[in-house]
């Protein structure tokens, strides 16, 4: 059996969408860890489902390069290396800060409390160490700024993108001080928009996204080498 906690299935919404969101957070915060056998059987009795949407929500997150298909077997979770992680932080830099100028053009004082309280919900599972929630939050705030933007291409391209940036074991690698600051910097983020600062906001995010080969991955940074990632 899994050693982590599914997210109860709710009645009503699609359970295949409702499995794959469940395991890409528990994927992405090592939760399940690289190599780790996922068999559908097992899935459908722990979600409590029938075998149909476990199969294809499995299929789904292979075909987006989270498993890897293992014949009459199941599916193997599948280790993103450091060069890898690497080039998705510098695409996910091209496509999310010069978007923030645009961003900043968009923002305003009327789109400031449903950030506010994304941020909210981010502190929360921060300071439960709840890291499922604490990612479907954080995805959910910077793909909220993107859609501003009104180019569901580019939400999807970077909701994939931030999907596959993932580091083995983030629970344990990042601590209590780092992970205030980064929550910390999506406040900063919300003030330099709002203020029409595009410049200052595609730098911090920026720095933002370099924390994933920084503190995400257990590794000490300072801000000029995040910054020349």
């Amino acid at each position: 059996m899994p050693t982590w906690t599914s997210r109860r299935i709710e009645p009503g919404h699609s359970l295949r969408e409702q499995i794959e969101e469940s395991l890409t957070a528990a994927i992405v915060t090592g939760l399940v860890e690289p190599h780790e056998l996922l068999t559908v059987p097992v899935l459908a009795s722990q979600y409590e489902v029938s075998a149909t949407p476990g199969r294809e929500a499995m299929l789904n997150l292979a075909r987006r390069g989270f498993v890897v298909p293992v014949r009459n077997k199941g599916f193997r979770v599948r280790e993103v290396g450091r060069d890898e992680l690497s080039n998705l932080v510098r695409t996910r830099r091209l496509l999310e800060c010069p978007t923030m100028f645009d961003v900043a053009e968009r923002f305003t004082a009327a789109d400031r409390p449903a950030f506010d309280a994304l941020v909210v919900r981010v502190r929360e599972a921060a300071d439960a160490r709840d890291f499922p929630t604490y990612v479907r939050a954080d995805k959910e705030l910077h793909l909220g700024l993107l859609a501003l933007l009104g180019n569901p291409i580019l939400v999807e391209v970077v909701g994939n993108l931030r999907d596959q940036t993932r580091t083995v074991g983030i629970a344990a690698k990042i601590t209590r001080e780092q992970l205030r600051a980064s929550i910390d910097e999506h406040e900063a983020l919300l003030d330099l928009l709002e203020a029409g600062d595009g410049a200052a906001a595609s730098e911090l995010m920026s720095r933002h996204i370099g924390h994933v080969l920084g503190w995400w991955s257990g590794v000490a940074e300072d801000t000029a080498a995040s910054t020349r990632l």
